[in-house]
């Protein structure tokens, strides 16, 4: 019968700490469907290395970072609770950006790629003129942003509009606006698509939407916008 290696006391007594205080920590979610799942728009490959690798990632961080700031806010030590704020926010951030993410996405034979019809669909010709048109704004704005981030359609849910924005790095959709929810976001880190489609990422653009869950955005829309 194979051993499972048991808890160290280090991992032990923070375990401890995290159950005393009621300390929540964040696991990654199940993704709907399976990583080739979404082929050929993106690769089963880079779902898995997507999924198990970079969004864990960000979590086994994130969960790391809360850890500190409950620690340093018992010792009354401002000016590391201060220090972690950047850690929490990209960590936390990729956290977010990732749930909704994978939300975003469909198998085509699951409706993946369909375009939303509704309120929705009412609501894009309306704010952009066609879908067609909104694709263009999202691709352009998304193949323009430096380095690394997201590209979303939001509705703000204060002006009962559809708008376009775009956030670095894993800054999540709420620091451009407490009022702004997403309903679609794009990953245009490379880490989201350089295996399939290189350094070109208005191809990955150009495919992704093939795969896009206009359902679940459908659905987000009519919460916010009854």
């Amino acid at each position: 019968m194979a051993l499972r290696a048991l808890p160290n006391v280090k991992t032990l007594g923070r375990l401890y700490r995290q159950q005393i205080r009621g300390l929540q920590t964040f696991t990654l979610p199940d993704l709907a469907y399976d990583y080739g799942a979404l082929e050929p728009a993106i690769s089963g490959e880079i779902m898995q290395l997507h999924h198990q690798k970079h969004h864990q990632t960000y979590i086994t961080n994130y969960n790391k970072a809360l850890e500190q700031l409950d620690d340093a806010i018992a010792k009354g030590d401002a000016s590391t609770a201060v220090k972690l704020q950047s850690a929490i926010k990209f960590n936390g951030g990729g956290h977010v950006n990732h749930s909704i993410f994978w939300k975003n996405l469909a198998p085509a034979h699951e409706g993946g790629g369909e375009p939303p019809h509704g309120s929705l669909g009412w609501a894009i010709d309306q704010h952009f003129g066609s879908m067609e048109k909104l694709i263009a704004k999202m691709n352009a704005e998304g193949a323009a942003v430096q380095g690394s981030g997201w590209v979303w359609l939001a509705v703000d849910k204060e002006l009962k509009r559809l708008v376009v924005e775009t956030t670095a790095n894993q800054d999540p959709l709420v620091t451009k606006g407490a009022s702004l929810v997403p309903l679609v976001g794009i990953d245009v880190w490379e880490h989201a698509y350089y295996l399939q489609y290189k350094n070109v990422r208005p191809d990955y653009l150009k495919n992704i939407w093939k795969v896009i869950n206009w359902k679940y955005a459908s659905g987000v829309y009519e919460k916010e916008c009854p």
